[in-house]
Parts: structure tokens; sequence; C-alpha cells
């Protein structure tokens, strides 16, 4: 009986330290980075369920983006750089709790739910997701440099042509892809060069990711909700 009782008494110990941890509050080196980058818009996709799984996302309970307080300040920088330009930004994800890509794991094993197919992957067979590297077990988005986005006019928040939309899983969205047009293109060429001027490493398979060079947790994987 003893034994019975601490044996119980450590597994519920363990389930309260995992609790914990998921519902820890967001530290203070991360901050919302609409709130240093006057004029970025956000268009949090994964808080809702416009996005290739089809519902909203475990972690994402509020339309926010968060991120690295270097990262944030970096981006407020390309925001300053496009401005003379008539452009700003568009996020469409930043810091990504763990417990979401724990979400777009279940779903791609999951081969029978192809409901939002014919928008993202409409050329791709869901079983070869993980293989071809759409899906991963961890991403860098967890670690809180990491973004998702794509260029705006200022004057009517009208997206810029890049080609293939956000999340479209294909070699189309590769930055390097010559089948989209010459002013998809130049583009991308022009967000990779705004961004890469500010510190970001862009991403060979998707246009839209970029992810700041000096990361402050280059090996840490973060798991508070986004609220």
């Amino acid at each position: 009986m003893i034994r019975r009782f601490i044996l119980m008494l450590m597994l519920t110990t363990a389930s309260l330290t995992v609790a914990d941890a998921r519902d820890r509050p967001r530290p203070d080196t991360f901050v919302d980075a609409a709130s240093v980058a006057p004029g970025l818009i956000v268009e949090t996709r994964y808080a809702t369920a416009h996005n290739f799984v089809g519902v909203p996302i475990d972690g994402y309970e509020r339309p926010v983006c968060y991120l690295t307080k270097p990262a944030a300040a970096a981006l407020a920088l390309v925001v300053s750089d496009l401005e003379p330009k008539g452009l700003t930004l568009k996020v469409y994800d930043c810091y990504r709790p763990t417990r979401a890509v724990a979400h777009f794991v279940r779903w791609a094993r999951d081969l029978g739910d192809t409901r939002m197919k014919a928008e993202f992957y409409p050329h791709v067979d869901k079983s070869t997701l993980f293989r071809d590297g759409y899906i991963a077990a961890r991403s860098g988005h967890s670690r809180g440099s990491t973004v998702d986005l794509t260029l705006v006019r200022r004057a009517d928040g009208a997206t810029l042509e890049m080609g293939t939309p956000f999340d479209f899983f294909s070699p189309r969205s590769w930055p390097s892809d010559k089948r989209v047009g010459a002013e998809a293109q130049a583009n991308r060429m022009l967000l990779a060069q705004a961004m890469r001027r500010r510190g970001f490493a862009p991403y060979d398979k998707e246009w839209w990711h970029f992810t700041l060079r000096r990361e402050p947790y280059p090996h840490t994987y973060f798991d508070f909700p986004v609220r």
C-alpha cells in the first residue's frame, strides 16, 4: 500500500509539473512584435481555421505575434526600411508553441483528413508531407526568432504577388522557383533582401520563412500559449 501510494503521488506530481510547464506565462524576453514595429500587420493564421489543418491550432488563443526581443527589434527595422517604398510587412506566424507543432504532426498522420487539400496542397500526396519536409516534429518557430510573412502595400493593405499563397505546399513556393511570374520573382527578391539586411536568414523551401541569424535561443523550444 505504501509503495502504491508513493507511486500515485509521484505520478500526480509529474502530471502537475507538465501542466504547470504548459501554462507558464510568456517569458519577459518575448514581446508583442506589433508593439515595437508600428505599421506591422498581423494575420495570425493558426489562431483561425484558415490554415492547412482547417481548425484553430493548439496553443493559439489570440492572434498575436510574439518574438524574442532581438527578433522583434530587427523586424521593426525592416518595417521602417520598407516605409519609403510605400510597403510594410504582414506576418502570418511568429513564435509557435511546441504543442502547435504536435498538432501539425497528429494532423499529418491522419491521412483521411484532407479538407484543406484544394487550397494548400492540391498537387501533394498527404502521405509524403514528412518525407518532403513540409511537416516536421520540431520547428524553429518554437525558438521565438522565426517569422512567416509577406509584403503589403501601406496605402490599401493589398498583398503583393508572390507566386503562391502562404503555406502552399509545393516546389513553386521555393524562393528559387522560376515557374512563377517575373513580378512574383521580383517581390520575393525584394522581401528576401529587406530581411537579410536586418539579420534574417531565408529558408530555401518557403519564400515567406525567415530566422534571425543570431537568435538568442538556438537550442530552446518553448511551449507557452499565445494569449
